[in-house]
């Protein structure tokens, strides 16, 4: 039994990637059916539990990768990496929620134009970011290293585009509190 402690073990890091990814993806798509229900309180409500729950299932899949991390003799990439990988994507778990509650919390009542783009925006980055984790097991074949930057270089081009959205979103809020205080 002892002997058994001691023989190499390796966590399955990347199944745990891909569940954490699921989560992800789950809460920005929630979030979407939030803002584009945002009107109908009871849809609010079940779109706010949704995020929540996707939130919630993606913190427990970070503490069973933060936990394999110390108990896995062997581990398929450093375990600074790992660590970093999840508590990077677990992040994005947080900053949904987050903006769920803010609006909450600021009472938003009206969504505009650009937040709908933005939450376009996001899931379709979820959704790449999904697809870019799953490639990671096989990321030593050279096709998919290529994959894997592509989707990554389509990664930067939409948080370009959400860079955009969210200037001008500022813009009109700006112009509109100009034109309130005169």
């Amino acid at each position: 039994m002892l002997f058994g402690k001691l023989l190499p073990r390796e966590g399955n890091f990347f199944e745990m990637f891909n569940q954490h990814a699921d989560r992800i993806v789950e809460a920005a798509q929630a979030f979407s059916k939030l803002v584009a229900n945002y009107s109908d309180l009871d849809l609010r409500a079940k779109y706010n539990q949704e995020v929540d729950d996707a939130e919630r299932a993606a913190d427990r899949v970070t503490h069973d990768v933060n936990k394999a991390i110390h108990i896995t003799f062997i581990t398929p990439i450093d375990r600074e990496q790992i660590h970093s990988l999840i508590n990077t994507m677990d992040d994005v778990a947080d900053l949904i929620q987050d903006s769920a509650e803010t609006m909450a919390l600021y009472d938003v009542r009206h969504m505009t134009e650009e937040i709908t783009r933005l939450t376009d925006l996001s899931v379709k980055c979820c959704e790449r970011l999904r697809d870019a984790v799953k490639l990671l097991s096989h990321i030593a074949d050279q096709s998919t290293a290529e994959a894997a930057l592509k989707t990554c270089e389509e990664i930067d081009r939409l948080e370009s585009d959400a860079d955009r959205v969210m200037r001008t979103a500022m813009s009109k809020l700006f112009a509109k509190s100009r034109m309130c205080a005169k």
